[in-house]
């Protein structure tokens, strides 16, 4: 019933404007997708936002057919592989942010291999992190140009040609230039945004994909100072009614966060105010498709709209965020759809638009969106969105919710929990979550937590969670190989310590290496480097201080399994930052 208006409105203005009713058109329309990472919902002027200046999105936001109820998954590495797959991130092996656990599959169709089969030229332009080697690169799985950071972001341990810089790691990055290392000069939201309007002005001529991916607001929260100058004196905790205020008080080391995120944001809006008049100077505005959208909730606690949780919440505040769509040759925009949509729906959606083949051997859990953008209803308006993250693997009840319709079941408990200890909210009448009617509506809870769990058993028993994705080493496609410590698996401290175990889930191809061992500090004299690579294990001795290793002529034999390096030394085994695999031979 509450949409009931909003159709029969866009009806009668379709029969005003029929010259903007959808159709196949045979010139194909190009897209671009920018996606911000740590961006929340309340951080656009557009959403309430009385300090932040996001003037060219808020823009682009009233142009736009816009999304209000859109969701994601609660973290980063989730949403992008849910966004580039149509499928629930378990489905692809995507199951955490580190730990081995965000390397996407190389079976996965992703939506760059989708448009580039339906003749797109496709580029990649920021924060990939969907593995960061062979075969789960960019330019592994569809995109024909791209430039990115490693790992989750710059500045972490994973991205170690970052790393070392410290608190200038987005000024003057090393990045992946098809995966080639590359000096850039600038900030890093600069670079992104300037690479990818040049791959539009090289593409302009035929159709394009273009997935804009910037890495900020993310920490590190750097920012050059003439943003950071504009926000230093606000005060980001007030200015807001009563139910809109954060759902808890800002430290003031939230309120310093805030404003250098404010900061980034602003500056990520100028780049895209560049790229906005780029179109229109190619004159290919109309006939291109343009999606805004962010990662999942905010990292820190500042202004949300009212709404509860922030990243890795299953809560509204960490996984509802912003979606515009403009389209000017198809839609007219300054359009509201009320109707839930999720990160899923993007690649059927598009398959719609650009007149491309969906995937038809596998699941595809999203659902195209072209139907509610021209005014229609749709049996699955109120279909079950189910919600989930937890370090490592998923764990029953632990940190998932399920949405349908108006409710929502949230779930931070254990996995032989009873349904009382469940909460269940309305959101039509309590859309900050604020209210727990689960003992009001025990039916509703109950089924809830069936479809639940029935949902997270299906999902836990995916192929490529069962078995996890490999890096390749000694493959000509990548050569030498880079295994860095965001793809590590092991000890939950593998991501930022020293003594740890930890190891690479790595498919071998026999030959002989060279094999190089960097450390984040030197170690000291005295040990042994050990290699396991499945049944083989190399060992050498080490008389210096040093920060580097190398193992020179290692003949490894076939193996898919596990990579464990570790340095030995006086009881106490010390893991490498990270190790370069060289074939010597082919």
């Amino acid at each position: 019933m509450r949409n009931y208006l909003g159709y029969l409105l866009f009806g009668i203005v379709l029969l005003l404007f029929p010259n903007k009713l959808f159709s196949q058109s045979p010139e194909k329309p190009n897209v671009i997708l920018i996606i911000t990472d740590d961006q929340g919902y309340g951080d656009l002027g557009i959403t309430g936002n009385p300090y932040v200046k996001t003037p060219n999105i808020d823009q682009l936001a009233r142009e736009s057919i816009r999304f209000n109820q859109f969701y994601v998954s609660p973290v980063c590495a989730p949403t992008r592989s849910s966004l580039m797959t149509g499928r629930y991130s378990l489905r692809t092996g995507i199951r955490d942010t580190y730990n081995g656990g965000a390397i996407m599959a190389s079976e996965e169709i992703t939506l760059a291999e989708m448009l580039k089969d339906a003749g797109y030229q496709t580029g990649a332009f920021g924060k990939w992190h969907l593995g960061d080697n062979h075969p789960s690169r960019p330019n592994d799985q569809g995109f024909d140009e791209s430039l990115i950071h490693l790992s989750g972001g710059m500045g972490q341990v994973g991205d170690f040609t970052t790393y070392f810089k410290g608190d200038s790691s987005y000024f003057d990055p090393v990045l992946w230039h098809n995966g080639q290392q590359e000096a850039y000069e600038g900030y890093c939201s600069d670079i992104f945004a300037g690479e990818a309007i040049k791959f539009i002005e090289d593409n302009s001529h035929q159709p394009f994909f273009c997935y804009l991916a910037f890495n900020a607001p993310h920490t590190p929260l750097q920012v050059p100072d003439e943003y950071f100058e504009k926000y230093k004196d606000i005060d980001p905790s007030v200015g807001f009614d009563e139910e809109k205020k954060p759902y808890r008080d800002m430290s003031e080391k939230d309120k310093e966060d805030a404003r250098k995120v404010y900061a980034m944001v602003n500056n990520i809006d100028d780049n895209l105010g560049r790229l906005f008049r780029k179109l229109k100077d190619l004159g290919i505005e109309e006939n291109t498709i343009l999606v805004f959208m962010t990662d999942n909730g905010p990292q820190q606690m500042r202004y949300l709209a009212g709404m509860r949780g922030k990243k890795g919440d299953v809560y509204r505040g960490g996984v509802r965020v912003p979606f515009y769509l403009k389209y000017p040759a198809a839609f007219d925009g300054d359009m509201d759809i009320e109707t839930s949509a999720v990160h899923m729906d993007v690649l059927p959606t598009l398959a719609d638009l650009c007149q491309a083949d969906l995937p038809t051997d596998r699941v595809i859990d999203g659902k195209s969106l072209l139907p509610l953008m021209q005014g229609e209803k749709v049996a699955w308006e109120d279909r079950p969105l189910f919600f989930y993250w937890t370090r490592r693997y998923p764990e029953l009840f632990q940190n998932m919710a399920l949405q349908q319709g108006d409710y929502r079941l949230v779930a931070h408990t254990d996995f032989n929990s009873d349904w009382k200890d469940f909460e269940l909210f309305d959101m039509g009448v309590d859309p900050y979550e604020r209210h727990n009617i689960n003992e009001e509506y025990p039916a509703v809870a109950q089924n809830m937590k069936k479809q639940l769990e029935a949902i997270y058993k299906e999902l836990i028993q995916s192929e490529h969670i069962q078995n996890q994705p490999f890096i390749s080493v000694g493959s000509k496609q990548e050569n030498p190989v880079v295994l860095n410590r965001n793809d590590a698996g092991g000890e939950r401290g593998i991501w930022n310590q020293e003594e740890v175990y930890g190891k690479w889930r790595v498919k071998v191809e026999k030959g002989r290496y060279s094999i190089r061992y960097k450390f984040i500090k030197p170690i000291p004299a005295g040990g042994r480097m050990v290699l396991e690579a499945g049944a083989q294990v190399f060992q050498s001795k080490n008389s210096e201080e040093t920060d580097m290793i190398v193992m020179d002529n290692v003949n490894l034999d076939k193996m898919e399994g596990d990579l464990i390096p570790f340095y030995a030394k006086g009881g106490k085994n010390i893991m490498p930052f990270w190790v370069e695999i060289e074939k010597l031979e082919y």
